[in-house]
């Protein structure tokens, strides 16, 4: 009982991760939901990308009224993106066998590689946190000459990210939204909330038939998510984005490095 009332605050900061940065939260979903939830990694992918999927858009939605979203660039980067994540789930995650290695010592099964899989892109997430790089200006001048094929091919690569392991992938999106595109930071974090949402949310019905969905308890989850962007967006008002940016990078790097420790050495 008490773990799953730690699950539910953090589906609250998951919501308030998107809320303020512009992604982060699907980092935490699938660890939240197998961990504190025990759902199994596979469908723990699936849930997020519906929890996350919603939680962003109601942030992207908050941030077009403020004239925060290229809508012509998430179109563009998501044309690749959503066909690719789409593809992936319905049609090459049902194919990966449960048992992907196995010997006598050894044995390598589908979720086990997910959620190491999981772990080294929240390594990777935490280190682009933690670095916060000075090239994302809030005054960046956007570029009226995007590069088509450029959003294209990353679109691919951020969809394969979100298609195999549920995540929204926002701490690459932001960054190529900024050094791509030259959006101005406050613009490319709604961008990549209107992104992220494409992703996930199309992603999710290639998931459609494939697993038995508990909406009661999905419904739940997403609907506290989403009050945790609204919780967000008032923290931002008074805390400096980068800093709460660079501190949830460190946690994050915390729980990367536990689930490779629990996943390889713990089990």
């Amino acid at each position: 009982m008490v773990i799953e009332v730690f699950g539910y605050i953090c589906a609250v900061l998951i919501g308030i991760s998107l809320g303020l940065i512009g992604g982060g939260g699907s980092i935490l979903t699938v660890p939240v939901l197998v961990y504190l939830f025990n759902i199994e990694a596979t469908l723990a992918t699936s849930y997020s990308l519906f929890i996350v999927g919603s939680s962003s858009l109601v942030g992207a939605y908050k941030n077009y009224q403020k004239g925060w979203v290229s809508v012509k660039t998430a179109l563009l980067f998501g044309l690749s993106s959503i066909t690719t994540v789409f593809i992936i789930r319905k049609i090459v995650v049902p194919k990966i066998p449960a048992i992907i290695w196995q010997t006598d010592n050894v044995t390598i099964t589908k979720d086990t590689l997910t959620m190491v899989c999981f772990a080294i892109l929240m390594l990777l997430a935490s280190i682009s946190m933690i670095r916060n790089k000075q090239s994302e200006d809030q005054n960046t001048v956007a570029d009226k000459n995007i590069s088509i094929m450029k959003l294209l091919i990353y679109g691919i690569g951020i969809g394969t990210v979100t298609g195999f392991l549920g995540a929204g992938g926002g701490f690459l999106i932001i960054p190529a939204l900024v050094l791509l595109v030259k959006l101005p930071m406050k613009e490319a974090i709604g961008t990549s909330l209107l992104i992220i949402a494409l992703n996930s949310l199309i992603g999710f019905t290639g998931d459609i038939g494939h697993f038995d969905t508990d909406w009661v308890f999905l419904a739940k989850i997403t609907a506290i998510a989403i009050a945790g962007i609204f919780v967000g967006g008032q923290i931002g008002k008074s805390i400096s984005g980068a800093k709460l940016k660079k501190g949830f990078g460190w946690f994050v790097l915390l729980m990367g490095t536990w689930v490779i420790v629990k996943e390889l050495f713990l089990k």
